[in-house]
């Protein structure tokens, strides 16, 4: 959306950034969730004609000083020329209060602005020098990341998502003099959203490209089959690690140990938990064998 001339965008300078006395480690990994990644296309697929690529600001939680996780997005207007590069402050931040009010007071200190992405397919040059410079206000003391997305539509370009951090460069601090570093990118979704995960996915499979929603019925048959095979490879690893076809991991065993449900404690919990199975098992027999008898004693009495 092209900024008119009556609005509050204001031209991005070449302002230092601000020091700080303690400044807090550079992420060193980010990861990202589906929702930001659907709204930031969204975004991409709403713009102009005239818009070779989109921003918009990214929110979300640093659950250790050096890891950012993000879990929102939303639009920022911006215009780009040969000669600058506007961007609405205004509109952001009233886009960011109006996201927290939304989501209540129970969760006003849990969200904060992180960084800021772009659908830029033509590499990171000055102008995301400029921007990255706004946000590193925005976020302070905290650095800000920045998330490039590339959709797919350029030809010769594949999708995908690389996240950066900026390390100011050269002897005189300036906005533009800064380098992007990237850092490790990783996808990440909750089992809330693994459902709808599950729906898009299967739409790249069907004659027209659409998924209806499924019954509940399907749904566990689904999960089912999805379990049965995950259970299958995880099954082959393990043999052909026993018949020494396969190097062992000693992260991936401990892991399995823990994710089966088979780590035994101090106070035998792994034999507790087999003797409660049996119970239930033998207890289970018995009401059915029960259940036999008194049936065939009520035909036995009709007769």
């Amino acid at each position: 959306m092209p900024l008119g001339p009556s609005n509050s965008a204001i031209c991005v300078q070449n302002t230092s950034q601000a020091n700080h006395s303690t400044t807090p480690p550079r992420p060193t990994s980010l990861t990202i969730h589906p929702t930001a990644l659907f709204s930031i296309l969204d975004h991409y697929l709403r713009r102009t004609d005239r818009q070779h690529r989109v921003i918009g600001t990214l929110l979300g939680t640093r659950p250790t000083p050096s890891t950012v996780s993000v879990t929102h997005a939303f639009a920022v207007l911006h215009s780009e020329t040969e000669e600058q590069v506007a961007v609405d402050m205004e509109y952001h931040r009233s886009m960011f209060e109006m996201f927290v009010r939304g989501r209540g007071d129970a969760n006003k200190e849990q969200l904060h602005i992180v960084g800021w992405y772009a659908t830029d397919q033509n590499g990171l040059g000055t102008y995301s020098a400029l921007i990255q410079n706004f946000y590193e206000q925005e976020t302070a003391p905290y650095p800000a990341v920045h998330v490039a997305l590339d959709t797919g539509t350029e030809e010769g370009v594949g999708a995908g998502v690389r996240a950066y951090v900026s390390s100011p460069v050269g002897v005189t601090p300036r906005a533009e003099n800064c380098v992007f570093v990237p850092i490790p990118c990783e996808l990440r979704f909750r089992d809330t959203e693994r459902a709808g995960l599950d729906l898009l996915l299967s739409s790249a499979t069907s004659p027209n490209g659409t998924a209806a929603p499924t019954t509940p019925l399907s749904s566990l048959h689904d999960a089912l089959l999805s379990t049965s095979s995950a259970l299958s490879r995880v099954l082959a690893y393990v043999q052909a690690v026993l018949h020494g076809t396969a190097e062992p991991d000693p992260a991936l065993g401990r892991y399995l140990w823990s994710v089966l449900g088979t780590t035994p404690d101090e106070e035998g919990g792994w034999a507790t938990s087999l003797q409660d199975t049996l119970m239930v098992s033998y207890l289970a027999n018995l009401v059915r064998g029960e259940a036999e008898v008194a049936a065939r004693l009520v035909l036995a009495g009709g007769t």
